[in-house]
């Protein structure tokens, strides 16, 4: 008889950073919540680096890891898609290299998606965790919660913002036979697209309380070594942007162009209305007299 998969499958994403990867695979082997098998993908980067990294973890830890090296990069969204169809787990999570777990946050997160069978996935609350490089390595210098005021994960905030990382997320695998896997034309925010896909659907739960995951963001460092959230940001704009048109074109092509123009000019003027109730009586008086001369000149 095959032995039993294990419930949880983690898909780690690196390229040369060996530091990091040896952070989050020790991160892993801390859960209190021990039926997982984890995927490293390592998306173009030195293979012996990470198999070094690997061979240093204890015996029962490493028997549970498996990784695939990719000669050149397949970019974020390949490499997520690569994780996930090299599990046979039920759930999924993306535990990136350079980011961080509470040690009960598998525990806690399995333990609510077996409470709440009708959640396609369940995030827990989240802290950006800043870091810079003190005598050679990478050190805390401070935290802050990531959207502290949410109550619920809904289609009409996702549509503003992603509201929650691929960190503090852990899904049922069979959500990717509904709605399909990660968008590999889409190399940043391919997580959000995936999500915005999934709440049209399903439900995805909050899990309240401390903080379970630790989101690392390093301001200013670029190359390989940097965050995503600053490495990336015009990538992160530019498909955030691609993702909006393709939907709006989807919009107007099955239903006409009148409701998008008309929120367009409306949201303009309505801004420029706002703007204007907030300039003080002087500089409302400074501007009509500035366009009293200017119609002066011109008559």
């Amino acid at each position: 008889m095959p032995e039993r998969a294990p419930r949880v499958g983690i898909v780690v994403r690196t390229k040369n950073r060996p530091a990091f990867l040896r952070r989050a695979l020790a991160d892993v082997a801390a859960q209190r919540y021990r039926d997982w098998a984890v995927h490293v993908v390592n998306d173009g980067g030195d293979a012996a680096a990470v198999a070094a990294a690997v061979s240093e973890l204890p015996v029962e830890v490493r028997e549970r890891v498996r990784v695939t090296d990719n000669e050149t990069p397949h970019g974020r969204s390949a490499a997520a898609n690569q994780g996930v169809r090299g599990l046979d787990t039920e759930f999924v999570v993306l535990h990136d290299d350079d980011d961080l777990w509470h040690p009960r946050f598998l525990e806690e997160t399995v333990r609510w998606l077996d409470e709440h069978p009708g959640d396609i996935g369940v995030t827990a609350r989240t802290e950006i965790v800043y870091e810079a490089e003190r005598d050679g390595r990478f050190q805390e210098v401070g935290r802050v919660p990531f959207w502290p005021q949410l109550t619920a994960i809904t289609y009409a905030e996702l549509l503003q913002v992603n509201r929650f990382v691929p960190i503090s997320y852990l899904y049922r695998r069979a959500l990717h036979d509904d709605v399909g896997m990660y968008r590999e034309d889409i190399h940043a925010a391919e997580d959000w697209e995936l999500n915005l896909r999934t709440a049209l659907r399903h439900r995805i739960g909050l899990l309240d309380g401390e903080p379970l995951a630790y989101w690392l963001q390093r301001a200013g460092v670029d190359g390989e070594l940097g965050n995503s959230m600053f490495a990336l940001a015009g990538e992160h704009d530019k498909y955030d942007q691609l993702v909006r048109d393709e939907a709006l074109r989807a919009y107007v092509e099955q239903h006409g162009p009148g409701l998008a123009l008309y929120l367009t000019r409306f949201i303009q003027d309505e801004v420029a209305r706002q703007l204007d109730e907030r300039r003080s009586l002087g500089q409302r008086l400074t501007g009509a007299v500035r366009d009293w001369r200017r119609e002066r000149r011109t008559r």
